[in-house]
């Protein structure tokens, strides 16, 4: 079957690999059809990905179709999905043993394996994996299907976040992780948006109904105080994974606010000290989703209520990634989000 995999950085090769072996006890073979692309793979591209380990079979962002489910697993809890389903992908392979999935926080389980990163993924035509990571989706498309797993990151961030209603939140980056919390920050707060791109500033003025934006680099400090009459936003969410603006981050924030880090990066950062005490600052992280966060956005998008109409800007096929990849890691390449078929 056709697999692609990242040998190392720079370096991807379409190779042909054994279909996989029937599924076991509490397993499903799914065939893959939509892959996202998203910072994890072309940060792991460029030798950049942190807890990553080549060569790896990337993709964790998927729309895919049950092949077949282990023997005897009808009835158990297993058997919420059949052979012709379309399922989103929960990638987060968790333990179920350690604190934090016995605290119903998998997404955050001591013993994490993500599909993509940890363990390989779906860029290849079939594989098996646990079938209860496997979340129903058969009134989407496959290309909705494969959006599911960001929108339910910004989903899950914005949870973090407590917003309340009224409130005027800050996403720092409108790459598709930020603008999938810009979707869901937007349904209770008003949402300002920084960005240093302004072609992103403006898809989310003419697409998402954002009226206020601001270019990071064009004193974005003033122009805050001015748009918030000197009260600051009360929750900031950055979405950049760039070290300089998280720990810029807090001079937005407002007294008492929340501040959540949604972008990672492999390294440190610094915070100042009397800067984050006179605020009294919550500080939050966000990694990965939950179950129901996945639930939800399908439902949502089902009935209408999320639109995926703008999100994909870029398409290739599995025979033409490995030539088209690089050109989407490309500053000015223009990728909100790229779709590989299989």
């Amino acid at each position: 079957m056709k697999t692609i995999t990242l040998q190392k950085p720079g370096r991807l090769l379409l190779g042909d690999t054994p279909w996989p072996t029937a599924p076991g006890p509490g397993e499903a073979l799914v065939r893959v059809h939509t892959v996202g692309v998203c910072g994890t793979d072309t940060h792991a591209f460029a030798g950049k990905q942190p807890f990553f380990t080549y060569p790896r079979v990337l993709g964790h962002e998927l729309g895919v179709e049950v092949l077949e489910i282990a023997p005897g697993e009808a009835g158990s809890p297993h058997a919420h999905v059949k052979p012709g389903d379309r399922c989103s992908v929960e990638p987060y392979i968790n333990c179920q043993r350690c604190i934090a999935c016995r605290r119903g926080r998998g997404n955050c389980c001591v013993h994490m394996q993500v599909l993509g990163v940890h363990i390989d993924g779906g860029m290849r035509e079939a594989f098996t994996l646990p079938a209860r990571k496997l979340h129903p989706a058969n009134a989407l498309t496959y290309e909705q299907i494969a959006l599911v797993e960001t929108l339910a990151i910004g989903a899950h961030a914005v949870e973090r976040a407590q917003l309340e209603e009224g409130e005027t939140v800050l996403v720092i980056g409108a790459g598709p992780i930020g603008l999938s919390v810009i979707q869901f920050a937007a349904a209770r707060a008003r949402v300002i948006v920084m960005d240093v791109a302004d072609t992103r500033l403006a898809f989310c003025r003419d697409k998402l109904a954002i009226r206020d934006t601001l270019n990071a680099n064009d004193n974005p400090l003033e122009k805050l105080r001015e748009l918030t009459a000197g009260d600051m936003p009360t929750a900031v969410f950055d979405a950049t994974g760039n070290p300089a603006s998280m720990m810029n981050a807090l001079k937005y924030l407002a007294h008492g606010g929340r501040l959540v880090y949604v972008g990672l990066f492999p390294g440190d950062f610094t915070l100042n000290d009397p800067e984050f005490h006179r605020r009294e600052t919550t500080l939050l992280s966000s990694r990965n989703a939950l179950p129901a966060d996945f639930s939800r956005i399908i439902r949502a998008i089902d009935e209408g209520r999320l639109s995926t109409d703008h999100w994909i800007t870029h398409r290739a096929t599995a025979d033409t990634l490995v030539e088209t990849f690089p050109t989407w890691t490309a500053p000015n390449s223009g990728v909100l989000k790229a779709i590989i078929e299989f």
